[in-house]
């Protein structure tokens, strides 16, 4: 199943963001197949907020287990971090 990891960040937090980015993209990427898609969230001024990502995960446990390894969240970027199971129907990679 797919999960979304919907993810604020906290106000004033971007140079906690940009410290931690290269460890986040070299995390995002030990997901292999099972990320399907992320990025950030931004402002009217282009500035990141949050964050979106999109992975495969056998239930919602799983789903949270993979977004408290994710080296924004043990930084403490996030004031809050959604969880919701995903269906992809239009537009929808081959997930395979």
């Amino acid at each position: 199943m797919l999960y979304a990891l919907i993810c604020t960040d906290k106000a004033h937090a971007l140079d906690t963001r940009m410290a931690n980015r290269p460890e986040h993209l070299e995390f995002l990427k030990s997901l292999g197949d099972r990320l399907k898609i992320a990025g950030p969230f931004l402002d009217d001024e282009g500035n990141p907020t949050g964050s979106l990502v999109v992975i495969e995960a056998s239930n919602r446990d799983e789903a949270l287990a993979v977004s408290e390894e994710d080296p924004y969240a043990r930084a403490g970027l996030f004031e809050t971090v959604e969880i919701r199971p995903f269906s992809w129907n239009i537009g929808n990679p081959d997930l395979t």
